[in-house]
């Protein structure tokens, strides 16, 4: 009877299929580093919203390697002003005339009809 009986495996202890011919999803490695030095590298699937902070294991808020290298590296424009848009279009010596013609209008009591 022992020789004719079946032999098990423990379920979960060894899986009986192979890796060949199985192709993994692509992905993408990024590393992270914290204030303390701490450098973590997670992968991503390829085309995966990566975010710019992660949590790291000593529970600081840990940024992309690199990230503040591309700010930096980034040749900002300053930013235009109302009043810098306004003197691409008129002088100074134009807008104190409007000015003063406006001034005297309203000192006149005028009131536009914008019906």
């Amino acid at each position: 009877m022992a020789e004719r009986s079946l032999r098990g495996m423990s379920i979960g202890a060894k899986s009986l299929e192979s890796d060949d011919n199985v192709d993994f999803a692509a992905r993408t490695d990024v590393a992270y580093i914290c204030p303390k030095g701490h450098r973590t590298i997670l992968p991503f699937a390829e085309g995966a919203e990566i975010p710019d902070q992660w949590e790291c294991r000593c529970g600081e808020v840990a940024h992309r390697e690199g990230e503040q290298d591309q700010e930096a590296d980034e040749i900002t424009k300053p930013t235009r002003t109302h009043w810098d848009m306004l003197l691409e279009r008129r002088s100074t010596d134009e807008l104190k005339t409007l000015l003063d013609k406006r001034l005297e209008m309203h000192h006149d009591g005028w009131i536009p009809d914008y019906e």
